[in-house]
């Protein structure tokens, strides 16, 4: 059966960049949008145009330099927004306008003050005048995590009759567990008149750490775009993580869905922004962590030693890691002192591994990791 295609949305350069402490030159920008293009991504949100002049000339040089993704520039539902977007935007190959409002009761009464019939019509002229400059035009609900859906259902048909061609439905405070996010999604497809003039887009946010489930659960119920970052970067604890999300849908074949994304990238695309934007990958980070093949318990290196699938579902090469990593502390094993030991040149037969072992575990309960200079003196130590 052939798989359907999940769009990816990479929002690195604009949700991504906005963590406190972090901003990009416009050489790490150039960089970052020239690998999302080869990684495959299928939309670069390179900025905020109107947000300042910096960011109105990175989208300017990020559409002259992308070749094959789609580049966006974010904007509010107002028209000199708008405006700002479509000039920055004018040498894309392929350029969307990504503008929207707030749609939550939180949003209508206290960010604007105002009512939803006011909010429908902003958000249908914001399109119109966004679809008067380019034909792809991404409407997003901000706050539709908490918005009503009868309410966010009238929303999207407004926007799509005025020419929306992406709807996204952002969990903007991450507040939505995935089976509420996934009915959501499911709702809007259910009712919305004229639905399959647009794509559903996920944009979740990790606030409670369910942004990877939230996207997920939403192209199981019908979304066929994920907005996400690397590394999951993004305000607050982040947006969702692009590795993650292309991953699970691998894994998980049975849901026929898929993306273009080149996996064997994603490790050293992960390093890259990690480096531009100062900020450090935690060790136990789903698939790019520095643990996330590594092995230190011995019944779990023994495993992994004698057959990978054990504990390993993901092959470290799909995800362009070189191999997995036996960590040697004083939780390991046998088997795992010999594998290491064996990689360095020693061959050794039962007897002199015990009494090797015995000298591993003197020296292990003393270091927090044995590594592969220490190994020789310990063989030596124990006089085999």
């Amino acid at each position: 059966m052939s798989k359907d295609k999940v769009e990816i949305f990479d929002t690195t350069l604009r949700d991504g960049e906005q963590v406190p402490g972090c901003k990009l030159d416009s050489a790490s920008k150039l960089q970052i949008a020239e690998r999302l293009d080869i990684l495959g991504v299928d939309i670069i949100e390179a900025g905020f145009p109107i947000s300042s002049p910096g960011d109105f000339q990175a989208v300017v040089n990020i559409s002259e330099i992308v070749k094959n993704a789609r580049v966006c520039g974010l904007t509010r539902a107002i028209e000199k927004d708008i405006d700002v977007a479509a000039k920055a935007l004018q040498k894309a190959k392929r350029p969307r306008i990504h503008t929207g409002i707030g749609t939550s009761d939180s949003h209508i009464k206290y960010k604007f003050n105002t009512t939803q019939d006011k909010v429908l019509e902003r958000a249908f002229y914001a399109v119109k005048h966004a679809k008067s400059y380019v034909e792809d035009v991404e409407f997003y609900a901000e706050d539709a995590g908490r918005t009503d859906n009868e309410f966010l259902a009238r929303v999207c048909e407004a926007v799509i009759k005025a020419g929306a061609t992406v709807l996204n439905i952002p969990d903007t405070t991450g507040y939505c567990l995935p089976e509420q996010y996934g009915a959501k999604i499911k709702y809007l497809i259910d009712n919305v008149k004229g639905i399959e003039k647009a794509i559903i887009s996920c944009h979740c946010h990790n606030d409670l750490g369910l942004a990877t489930a939230n996207s997920i659960a939403g192209v199981i119920n019908g979304a066929r775009q994920i907005e996400c970052t690397i590394n999951g970067v993004g305000e607050r604890a982040g947006n969702t993580s692009l590795e993650e999300v292309v991953m699970v849908l691998r894994q998980h074949s049975h849901l026929n869905l898929d993306t273009d994304i080149n996996a064997t990238l994603l490790n050293d695309t992960s390093r890259m922004v990690s480096e531009s934007m100062a900020m450090p990958v935690q060790p136990n980070k789903a698939i790019v962590g520095a643990n996330a093949f590594a092995h230190s318990s011995g019944i779990h290196q023994d495993g992994v030693i004698k057959k990978r699938e054990t504990y390993e579902i993901i092959d470290p090469a799909d995800v362009g890691v070189d191999q997995s990593s036996i960590i040697l502390t004083a939780r390991s094993g046998r088997a795992a002192l010999a594998y290491r030991a064996k990689n360095l040149g020693f061959e050794l037969e039962k007897k002199q591994l015990d009494k090797v072992y015995v000298e591993f575990l003197k020296v292990a309960d003393v270091k927090k990791e044995v590594n592969d200079d220490d190994l020789p003196k310990i063989i030596e130590a124990s006089n085999i």
